[in-house]
């Protein structure tokens, strides 16, 4: 089991993480942006280069999705999985909708737009905000501790583990694409839920961080989201870090 414990009611104050995790950390982000994109999408490498930038602010933890759909139009995505494209029309589906496309930009879990409009984009960020505040620090062992406090009126959600790389150049040898070499940041590598945050009591989680980044994941976030009926719902809190 990856989780060694959840303990709920306790409060404690956690420190920014030590240097064994010295890398880029994010503690209370305003906004969670999840681009879903594919390296077959010929409007997709300006969304890109656009989140790469965005997830470079201190207030901003950003996720890319490489979906599979595309990739029957001649180049195979090499991070596009199923379960990317799932997740998309999961929340297509939460919002009423039956549309899915790429570049599409989610802002915490909330609504969906077109991941390279700028203006849109800053817009949106301008008015978001994340009502959690998710800490994480080191513990002895090369053990993660992530504490998520407390916050009656709100819904219970579940904890989530997303582990990304944090760079990767690719060389599109076909599609729309063809002949680009693309530089693809955030990339998400795996999914996992760790179990339920409770409004009334909060909760503690001990992560083996030799568990938590395996393969090529080099960046793990932590994701407060709410569940609607199976379905993705608004993004409450989240932390993250790049070792």
């Amino acid at each position: 089991m990856l989780f060694r414990s959840i303990l709920c009611g306790v409060s404690l104050s956690f420190a920014l993480l030590s240097t064994a995790l010295a890398g880029e950390i994010k503690l209370a982000p305003k906004a969670v942006l999840e681009l879903f994109t594919s390296q077959g999408c010929k409007s997709c490498p300006k969304a890109d280069a656009m989140l790469d930038e965005m997830g470079k602010r201190p207030d901003v933890v950003a996720l890319a999705y490489h979906v599979d759909y595309w990739d029957y139009i001649g180049w195979e995505d090499t991070f596009g999985t199923k379960e990317n494209s799932d997740r998309q029309r999961d929340y297509a589906e939460s919002w009423g909708s039956s549309r899915i496309f790429t570049p599409q930009l989610v802002i915490n879990g909330k609504g969906g737009l077109v991941g390279s409009k700028r203006d849109a984009v800053n817009t949106a960020l301008g008015g978001a905000s994340l009502p959690l505040d998710v800490k994480l620090t080191e513990a002895p062992d090369d053990m993660l501790q992530v504490s998520v406090p407390a916050k009656p009126g709100e819904a219970d959600a579940m904890i989530w583990l997303v582990t990304f790389l944090d760079r990767a150049d690719v060389t599109i040898e076909r599609g729309e694409n063809e002949g680009r070499e693309v530089a693809y940041t955030q990339i998400v590598t795996g999914r996992q839920v760790l179990g339920m945050w409770k409004a009334d009591a909060g909760a503690e989680l001990t992560l083996p961080l030799s568990e938590v980044l395996t393969g090529r994941s080099n960046g793990a976030v932590i994701l407060i989201q709410q569940d609607h009926a199976g379905l993705p719902g608004p993004i409450v809190g989240a932390a993250g870090f790049t070792r």
